[in-house]
């Protein structure tokens, strides 16, 4: 099978035939039909991921169809359109049984932990557990731009930030992720503040279904920007980038009681930041949640608002690309989210 086979960091990826996939036990080899090309992609590609082990094959946003199903595998067959979390749980720990597997100690990450979708072919472990099969209506293009930015920011919206409806959302980044949050929010039935420094990415915003944006680029004070627009303040604020500016002007646009949710991962001088504790988290009685992924038991109800007509994943994917374009589409996230979601769908150049 062909692979976009990673040799050294923030280096060229070239397509290499490599051996086709062996099928486990308990699991399953995916042929690839799409995959994303995630923020999460470029941060191993840059070599701040410990995970990652030299010759790599990145890529986890991935929608295929079932190429061989193990023994151990009762749940699947052959031919069965599926997808997977990026996280994938033992299935057997306390955190797995209690339905929390993207903290579990035994957990495996696809494209990280062991190789990838940016290939012909991956395999996916403990597929009863970790497998979810795509609905009918649910082309491969759409499901890999869902990829873990859709499924990532439904639950930091639905389960830990608890989103009511008529609630102000802003949303810090409209890149893959940012625009994930605002379509989910837009059906969900909350008030949207799209927040970027890109002008393209905030017109994209808005057709996802922002109520408002706001160009901070070059802006002092965004905190007190985004609580004028939305009448005192957020009530839920996400990160979608992971930097030191966005989570605390996430922060500080925040109404009292307002709940923050990590959603962008922060790396290098961005994964240790000053907390304005008193001003802020004690005298304003913020809530800070964590948010990393999305277990597979948790796509049915998601699926369910995408069956009704409520989220349309249509307009994520903006640019389609061969195999071979995978570094390419890597470097230009050097210079910032390009907005919407790059998606390989051919995978023989």
């Amino acid at each position: 099978m062909k692979a976009a086979l990673m040799e050294s960091y923030d280096g060229p990826l070239t397509l290499h035939d490599v051996p086709d996939r062996n099928c486990p036990a308990d699991g399953v080899v995916v042929a690839v039909r799409a995959c994303g090309v995630c923020r999460s992609d470029h941060h191993a590609w840059k070599g701040v991921d410990p995970d990652v082990v030299l010759p790599h094959v990145m890529g986890h946003e991935f929608a295929g169809e079932i190429l061989a199903v193990g023994a151990e595998c009762r749940g699947f067959s052959v031919g069965d359109r599926v997808t997977a979390p990026f996280i994938l749980g033992c299935g057997h720990c306390p955190e797995c049984r209690a339905g929390e597997p993207t903290v579990c100690d035994a957990q495996q990450v696809i494209g990280f932990s062991f190789w990838g979708a940016f290939a012909e072919q991956v395999t996916i472990p403990r597929a009863d557990f970790n497998l979810v099969r795509l609905p009918d209506s649910l082309g491969y293009v759409e499901a890999a731009a869902m990829g873990c930015r859709v499924t990532t920011a439904w639950r930091a919206l639905t389960d830990r930030a608890r989103l009511a409806p008529g609630e102000w959302v802003a949303v810090h980044g409209s890149g893959g992720v940012g625009l994930s949050a605002i379509l989910i929010a837009a059906g969900l039935g909350a008030r949207v503040l799209a927040i970027d420094i890109d002008d393209g990415a905030l017109d994209k915003a808005r057709e996802m279904g922002a109520n408002a944006v706001l160009n901070v680029a070059g802006m002092e004070n965004v905190g007190e920007a985004v609580r004028d627009l939305t009448d005192g303040g957020a009530h839920v604020a996400i990160d979608g980038l992971g930097t030191a500016d966005t989570f605390e002007n996430a922060l500080r646009s925040l109404r009292k009681l307002g709940r923050h949710v990590q959603v962008g991962m922060p790396v290098g001088r961005h994964a240790t930041v000053p907390l304005p504790l008193l001003d802020m988290i004690y005298a304003r009685q913020l809530s800070i949640l964590g948010m990393r992924g999305l277990g597979a038991a948790g796509f049915a109800p998601m699926f369910d608002m995408i069956r009704a007509g409520r989220l349309d994943l249509g307009g994520l994917a903006t640019r389609r690309i061969a195999l071979s374009e995978v570094g390419d589409a890597l470097r230009k996230m050097d210079g910032g989210q390009p907005a919407g979601v790059t998606v390989v769908d051919r995978f023989d150049a």
